[in-house]
């Protein structure tokens, strides 16, 4: 026998409305925004103008076209994302997960809607300083530092994400992606001190979860492989932390919806921190 839905109180609605603050964690999308070189470019533009029709009662519409790749932007990368030796997380056939033009299996209509507790690391902050430099490695010692610095443990399931302060860049495409100089992102043995930890996903605000040395691009991406083939952890990217670290978050609850992209490798996703008004 099927449940009637549970209906919830208008009174309690408000109070919970009344009480929370929203803290955006994603990035803007808009047309030539910085995007990495393995994909493809966001773009936008208005394909219907008001004008272009009108009705009898002198309405008209606008509405949009919008091209754009699965890790473009703020997104999640799902578990179909990163092969190694031609296998998937769990073991998965990459080849014939892919027959046919989208992933049967870990598709990023399987990257499940996240609402847990999220943990800011404040790496940047932990140094001192306002941006990390340029192809700097965050390693474990530095996740620990940053997660004794706001005072908060790392636990299973959380979202963990990594402040290098990269995302002061990001209206700046050529200074955000970095070719020559490089990227600061996690080491290996970063990844593996959040996996030993259980995290659900992690995410930093540069294009790459990667330490991307100068002139390396990215040619070699063994954090990916870490998280996502080895562990079953998901990566969000071009986070925009710097609101976040400016207002103090520490741990807050997450918020995430992934798009539902039936085969997908990855979802531009609007994250944001639900904090205590």
């Amino acid at each position: 026998m099927s449940q009637a839905p549970t209906t919830i109180p208008s009174g309690l609605l408000s109070a919970v409305a009344d009480g929370v603050r929203i803290v955006e964690l994603g990035q803007p999308h808009f047309t030539n925004m910085p995007c990495s070189p393995n994909h493809p470019g966001f773009r936008m533009t208005l394909i219907r103008r008001h004008g272009d029709m009108m009705r009898p009662d002198g309405g008209s519409a606008a509405n949009e076209i919008i091209v754009t790749g699965g890790h473009v932007g703020t997104h999640v990368d799902a578990l179909s994302h990163v092969s190694h030796n031609g296998k998937l997380h769990g073991g998965v056939d990459a080849a014939e997960a892919q027959a046919g033009g989208s992933f049967r299996e870990l598709g990023a209509d399987a990257t499940p809607a996240m609402l847990c507790r999220g943990v800011l690391l404040d790496v940047a902050g932990a140094h001192g300083v306002d941006v990390l430099p340029a192809g700097y490695g965050v390693t474990a010692v530095d996740l620990e530092a940053a997660a004794e610095r706001a005072g908060v443990e790392v636990r299973a399931g959380d979202v963990a994400l990594i402040r290098t302060g990269w995302a002061r860049n990001f209206h700046d495409a050529a200074s955000y992606l970095s070719v020559t100089d490089g990227v600061p992102g996690p080491t290996p043995d970063a990844a593996e001190w959040l996996a030993a930890r259980g995290v659900r996903a992690t995410g930093a605000d540069t294009t790459a979860y990667e330490q991307i040395p100068a002139g390396a691009g990215h040619r070699v991406l063994p954090v990916h492989r870490i998280l996502l083939v080895d562990a079953g952890i998901y990566i969000i990217e071009h986070l925009a932390l710097e609101d976040a670290a400016a207002q103090g978050l520490t741990e807050f609850v997450f918020v995430l919806a992934p798009l539902r992209i039936v085969g997908g490798t990855g979802s531009p996703v609007r994250p944001f921190a639900a904090v205590q008004a």
